[in-house]
């Protein structure tokens, strides 16, 4: 495991932060950078959710190097869905730093959008990952069981699939199973989190990812907080107690899983 120099002039292992949305942080993305960067995080994958944050995150990467992109449509951004919205998504990912394809799924807690225009999004942005050869990042809320079935029927063909803010406890021998990665953000710390920190014991280190989800989901010691990608380590710190690690150990686990599925 690589380490560097960072901000105290103390040596901390390198981290990764493989979700967060720069555009919904409400901080200048300079400012979350450079504290990232302090903390010793090495790449941050921004996730866009609509057009204006897939430009948002793409503009970032730009500016950062540490910044590299997922482009899709969320769940919640589906509605009346037609094909110019998925063209629109490939004309993004023809940027060098877009490195995967989502965040997409399905949402049935909230609805906000029809069921079937997210059937729909999700089944056209599964065939966009296969047509890219791109890493697809799903986000699945109360539809588990639609979820698992398109990506059945869809994204059988080797693209690595990505379980973010994993949540999902009752389903985690089935993604073992299908090999898809589980990525686990700040709620796998929370008081009640018990049957998702025990998933989180169970998934294989080659399966393995954590995230902010920033904004959201602050780990508990910044609960009630903005999340932000520097928080990263204390999820990464709280899994490698959880599953009996070295920090360097889980962090060494995510860095080459998340080199292997994003290639930066």
């Amino acid at each position: 495991m690589s380490a560097g120099l960072v901000g105290t002039g103390c040596i901390l292992s390198l981290v990764i932060d493989t979700h967060c949305h720069l555009d919904a942080c409400g901080e200048p993305t300079p400012d979350l950078i450079s504290r990232a960067r302090d903390a010793g995080v090495r790449r941050v994958l921004a996730i866009g959710m609509n057009s204006d944050s897939c430009r948002h995150a793409i503009a970032s990467a730009d500016e950062h190097d540490e910044v590299y992109v997922s482009v899709g449509r969320h769940p919640h951004e589906t509605a009346g869905v037609e094909g110019p919205a998925v063209e629109e998504l490939e004309q993004f990912a023809s940027h060098p730093k877009v490195r995967a394809i989502g965040e997409t799924g399905l949402d049935y807690y909230r609805d906000y959008s029809p069921r079937e225009d997210q059937r729909l999004a999700f089944e056209l942005q599964i065939e966009l990952a296969q047509h890219l050869h791109l890493p697809l990042v799903v986000h699945t809320r109360a539809a588990e069981a639609d979820t698992f079935d398109l990506l059945e029927r869809g994204a059988s063909s080797g693209i690595p699939v990505i379980m973010h803010c994993f949540s999902l406890p009752d389903w985690v021998d089935e993604c073992i199973v299908r090999g898809y990665y589980c990525s686990f953000a700040g709620n796998v710390t929370y008081p009640n989190a018990k049957a998702l920190r025990g998933a989180a014991e169970r998934v294989p280190d080659e399966l393995l990812l954590v995230e902010t989800d920033a904004p959201f989901m602050s780990p508990q010691e910044n609960r009630g907080k903005p999340n932000e990608p520097a928080n990263v380590r204390l999820t990464a710190s709280y899994l490698a107690e959880l599953r009996g690690q070295s920090f360097a150990q889980l962090e060494s686990v995510v860095e080459s899983n998340a080199d292997w599925i994003f290639r930066w």
